[in-house]
């Protein structure tokens, strides 16, 4: 078990839930790189002391955002969309009206039609028919691999691309979509299934925050007020569980990959930006 979680986490002023995926164990005895990839919730409110510390002291040059249209276009233009050398990807993991494949959704005048309940993006309910018996949160992450394999394996797809500095996964929260992207990343650069659980549930520590940040925005403050924060905290028995059944499933993590097109140079390209 990793004794590295406490030195991972970035105290910023503008999130609540950022941290590193460096300096976890692998299972070849290995560790993962440090300031390769993060993860983070809601990125609108980086102060500017946040955006010199993540441009230009880590070296972020993109950011992953796994927001719906109707996020990114409510919430506006963030920070990091001011500095050039900051590339934006948008990978929706709830199904939607349009097909935006980048953060130039950001650019449209208007707000999309989208379908009721896009919200639950942030506290997710989105159920895949066959897993109706599991706990709410796991058959919401096996909904997004249902119903979006495509983003999820666009987003680990531009994880892989090759790249001078630092990337950042990110959604709302920080937790459900980003944790299911991180979860099958860190699995492709080696990290064992009880590692990656852990760094899942690592978001729970920091829930109070995540929440206050969310009900302090017109996005999604009104959503939020009415939900139980300590219901919506991620616990490691969750990852657990979508691991063991993409294991019973798909002989693992990388088997639904490669059932969906991520293929062996794909892996080692993504492996390779985590390993060195």
């Amino acid at each position: 078990m990793t004794s590295l979680h406490d030195t991972r986490w970035l105290q910023l002023d503008g999130t609540a839930n950022t941290r590193d995926l460096g300096g976890l164990p692998t299972t070849d005895g290995g560790r993962t790189l440090p300031f390769r990839i993060l993860r983070s919730d809601n990125l609108q409110t980086l102060s500017d002391a946040d955006v010199q510390r993540l441009v230009e002291e880590i070296g972020l040059r993109e950011v992953i955002d796994l927001r719906t249209s109707a996020e990114v276009l409510l919430e506006g233009r963030g920070p990091l969309r001011a500095r050039p050398e900051v590339t934006h990807r948008h990978f929706t993991l709830l199904p939607e009206r349009g097909q935006y494949t980048d953060v130039f959704a950001a650019e449209e005048p208007e707000v999309p039609e989208l379908q009721s309940g896009w919200l639950e993006s942030v506290l997710p309910r989105q159920v895949a028919e066959h897993d109706e018996g599991e706990p709410p949160p796991v058959k919401s992450y096996l909904g997004y691999l249902s119903h979006r394999p495509e983003a999820v394996v666009g987003a680990l797809r531009a994880l892989a691309a090759p790249a001078e500095g630092a990337s950042v996964v990110n959604c709302a929260a920080g937790k459900d979509r980003t944790g299911v992207v991180v979860a099958l990343t860190l699995a492709v650069a080696g990290v064992p299934h009880e590692e990656i659980a852990i760094d899942y549930g690592l978001s729970g520590d920091v829930i109070d925050g995540i929440f206050a940040r969310l009900a302090a925005t017109r996005t999604y403050g009104g959503d939020v007020e009415r939900r139980d924060t300590a219901a919506h905290a991620p616990r490691r028995e969750t990852m657990d569980r979508v691991l063991e059944l993409l294991d019973e499933r798909y002989g693992g993590p990388i088997g639904w990959l490669e059932q969906h097109g991520f293929g062996a140079d794909e892996q080692a390209a993504l492996r390779a930006r985590l390993r060195g």
